[in-house]
């Protein structure tokens, strides 16, 4: 698959069960579902655990959604307010022996979970960390305000007092000595090096 594919496209394939088209589509959305979610829950972990919960919906039912009924963001975003609120509710009505037996269960091994990939992902979110920690204090700043707090660049000038030029040309520094550091991040075969 070159290019970039079109959300309609990708859940066509997704139907067909290819798995690089979920890669494709969780790289597209994978930021903006998780500031959302984190944004109504206020808890990291919750928040990913919102995500698995949104992409395994659109892995195994992705017939679920229907292109003639809207755009794929609104069915992913409305999916990932259900999942939120469902899992705030959960959260809430836990009794001792509800929270009781989730502890015996987190000595049972997930089998839906695939060791390599998280180990593989969570060494790219280290090097990618790592990247970030080398910038300079203004770069980083603008970085974190913009890609993990969710912030627009106009609401950074806002909040922050600093000129929309100057946010601007932070950030395209940043990315561009971001690009250079993780160059090979990207192409990294776990396990082929």
């Amino acid at each position: 698959m070159n290019g970039t594919l079109s959300d309609q496209k990708l859940m066509a394939l997704i139907t067909e069960r290819d798995e690089e088209a979920l890669k494709k589509l969780y790289d597209r959305y994978e930021r903006p579902v998780y500031v959302f979610a984190y944004r109504m829950v206020a808890d990291a972990m919750m928040a990913e655990e919102i995500m698995q919960e949104l992409f395994l919906i659109i892995w195994t039912a992705p017939e679920r959604f229907d292109g003639n009924q809207g755009k794929l963001t609104s069915w992913i975003f409305t999916l990932t307010r259900n999942i939120s609120i469902d899992l705030l509710r959960k959260k809430r009505s836990r009794t001792p022996e509800k929270i009781a037996e989730s502890e015996v269960l987190q000595y049972v091994a997930d089998e839906r979970v695939n060791t390599e990939v998280e180990v593989e992902s969570k060494w790219v979110g280290e090097q990618v960390k790592t990247a970030v920690d080398g910038l300079n204090k203004d770069q980083k700043q603008v970085v974190e305000w913009i890609y993990y707090q969710g912030y627009t660049q106009h609401e950074v000038v806002e909040r922050h007092s600093i000129p929309l030029g100057t946010v601007k040309s932070r950030v395209r520094l940043a990315m561009k000595q971001l690009q250079q550091r993780l160059r090979d991040v990207g192409r990294r075969e776990f396990g082929n090096e």
